[in-house]
């Protein structure tokens, strides 16, 4: 049977990897290196309901998911939203010479009546897979770490009415650089990505080619970002920077093409022609052909 441990606050946070009372409630910095677990994670499903920013140093046990090649080996930031579920293998690092690994966890009551609470959503990476990592060149890691510092000396000193919105806006700010730097690293692995484009598009014939869409209705995301070993949102993100369009719309568009080529080049009723392509219903492959060419595929066929 699988063992599964809920964190549900900061306090029990720290309270599991053996550290003193948080400073604050809701937002806390803690270091690898201080870790003294109070549980054992090793093969554990830990169900996280905190965001986290996780910097893992070359020398830590590995998650799950495992790594591909860096870019950069100054150190690998990893993201996590609440109610997400990790398993940790390897032991927890306790040593202080060789790691120098931290987490930046936050409640989500922290910025519940704030503007990052309406934004949080909009940083994607935070549904990335750990092997879809952000790595660090050594500038951006003093970038990071000197905003986090920012927020250690916000939360430890006495707080006051500007205390909770300066750690929000410097948590803020601290994700907007990594919005920054995961754009660098899609840029710096231009070549790679270039090779997942082209595979998307192999696997979304393949799709096709092998009548999948009969019998299973239209391909999403899910399904071909899992044949890439990729996070659906990661995928997303991918296509996006390389060719200005997300999954969706390749697929949407890839669909709309075969059905243009079906209805010129067959005598095959509308009706059949959706089901073929995967839609359950003929009215919402007239409404997509419409929305995406201005014509129903009657119309569309006429035309030709």
């Amino acid at each position: 049977m699988d063992q599964y441990f809920t964190i549900d606050s900061i306090s029990q946070a720290h309270q599991a990897t053996g550290l003193p009372a948080p400073k604050h409630p809701l937002v806390s910095v803690v270091y690898s290196k201080d870790f003294q677990p109070a549980v054992d994670f090793n093969g554990i499903k830990v169900i996280n309901n905190l965001y986290q920013v996780t910097l893992k140093d070359l020398g830590c046990g590995n998650l799950t998911y495992g790594r591909n090649a860096y870019d950069y080996e100054n150190g690998t930031l990893v993201f996590t939203a609440p109610g997400q579920v990790t398993v940790f293998e390897g032991e927890m690092p306790t040593d202080a010479t060789s790691n120098k690994g931290w987490t930046l966890a936050f409640h989500p009551d922290l910025i519940r009546k704030s503007n990052l609470a309406q934004k949080i959503d909009q940083y994607s990476f935070f549904n990335y897979d750990v092997h879809e990592a952000l790595h660090l060149s050594a500038q951006e890691l003093t970038t990071i770490e000197q905003l986090l510092e920012k927020i250690i000396e916000e939360y430890s000193q006495n707080l006051d009415k500007h205390s909770q919105n300066l750690i929000i806006a410097n948590i803020e700010l601290l994700l907007d650089y990594c919005t920054r730097f995961y754009d660098r690293q899609f840029y710096t692995r231009s070549n790679l990505n270039v090779d997942l484009v082209s595979k998307f598009e192999r696997e979304l014939k393949g799709y096709y080619a092998s009548e999948m869409a009969s019998e299973h209705g239209l391909p999403n995301v899910q399904y071909l970002a899992a044949k890439l070993n990729l996070s659906p949102k990661y995928l997303s993100d991918l296509l996006k920077k390389e060719t200005g369009k997300t999954a969706q719309e390749h697929i949407h568009l890839f669909v709309i093409e075969k059905a243009k080529s079906t209805l010129l080049n067959s005598s095959q009723s509308i009706s059949s022609i959706g089901y073929s392509l995967g839609f359950e219903y003929p009215q919402h492959f007239s409404n997509l052909f419409k929305s995406k060419t201005g014509f129903s595929p009657s119309e569309y066929r006429s035309l030709n």
